[in-house]
């Protein structure tokens, strides 16, 4: 029997945290895999340091609770969720480079390029991105062909240039030339919102939902994916680097344009409220099967670290 409903959702949050971080050591051990000679151990540690180095893992559980919603769940939905993960650890790995954002500090620890070395950080992010595929493919994630291939076709659109790294190359052209709003919304729906859209999507596709159930999740990805940017430009003015595991202030120092610079913060804060609102009617269909989720909505925008 489902008993996450009775779970605090910050308890279920970390659950499901502790089941990504536990299979991600379990992929990222020295155990080499058909068709692998070695894994060479310094890029392996890499590897760890920077998907084993805590975080809520919200991404992971997007996955799991949309899946939920269709009774879905098991060891292939965990799969997909840690693959999911090591997109987003690979994003991070890359976007701290001195070339990118050039950050020191990530989750209370040092960057990967700082722990180890450059070039070792962007191999670390490469293998972490082609990992992902991999345990997908796997005949480990026991889901049919065709989900599979739904599943590696949306994730590598989610991750590409119409994607996150699509987004990120915007996000670093606006360092010269600062974009209007809509330039703001659409880099950021790239750069942050594409893999949030995916988690959504993802335990859709896997739950083998109604075009109806997968067009209401994905716009749900869409508003929360939304209302995470905002949420995080908010908290870059308002918080400190201590609270947040990172440095702060650095899209200002930058000159980058966002919608809190652009808004101010009472603005940002009534438009989190107004995303949260339509997050839920698009939840609506679902019915209290969906109250975790709208519950995710609700921390994601008012989340204060």
């Amino acid at each position: 029997m489902d008993q996450s409903h009775l779970l605090s959702f910050e308890t279920l949050l970390s659950l499901h945290a502790v089941q990504v971080e536990q299979l991600l050591t379990e992929l990222l051990s020295a155990r080499t895999r058909e068709g692998e000679v070695v894994r060479p151990e310094r890029l392996l540690s890499a590897m760890r340091h920077g998907a084993l180095n805590g975080g809520k893992r919200l991404r992971p559980f997007l996955v799991l609770e949309t899946a939920r919603l269709f009774d879905a769940d098991g060891g292939a939905v965990l799969r997909v969720a840690a693959a999911l993960e090591c997109i987003h650890c690979y994003s991070l790995i890359h976007d701290d480079l001195p070339a990118m954002d050039d950050d020191d500090l990530r989750r209370g620890q040092p960057t990967v390029h700082r722990a180890f070395d450059e070039a070792t950080a962007i191999l670390a992010g490469d293998s972490l991105l082609t990992l992902a595929f991999d345990i997908i493919a796997s005949e480990e994630t026991e889901l049919g062909a065709q989900a599979k291939v739904a599943l590696i076709s949306a994730l590598a659109r989610a991750a590409g240039v119409g994607g996150m790294a699509g987004g990120q190359a915007l996000d670093l052209a606006a360092e010269k030339v600062r974009p209007d709003e809509g330039g703001i919304v659409q880099l950021q729906a790239m750069k942050t919102g594409a893999l949030i859209r995916f988690a959504c999507l993802a335990g859709a596709l896997i739950g083998n939902a109604t075009t109806a159930e997968r067009e209401s999740l994905t716009a749900f990805g869409e508003a929360i994916g939304l209302a995470f940017q905002l949420a995080d430009d908010l908290l870059d003015v308002t918080a400190t680097a201590e609270d947040l595991g990172k440095a702060t202030g650095k899209d200002a120092a930058a000159g980058k344009g966002t919608l809190v610079a652009l808004h101010g913060e009472e603005w940002a804060r009534n438009q989190l409220r107004g995303l949260v609102a339509h997050a839920e009617e698009l939840l609506a269909p679902f019915g209290e099967a969906a109250a975790v989720l709208k519950e995710t909505a609700r921390f994601i925008a008012f989340r204060n670290h």
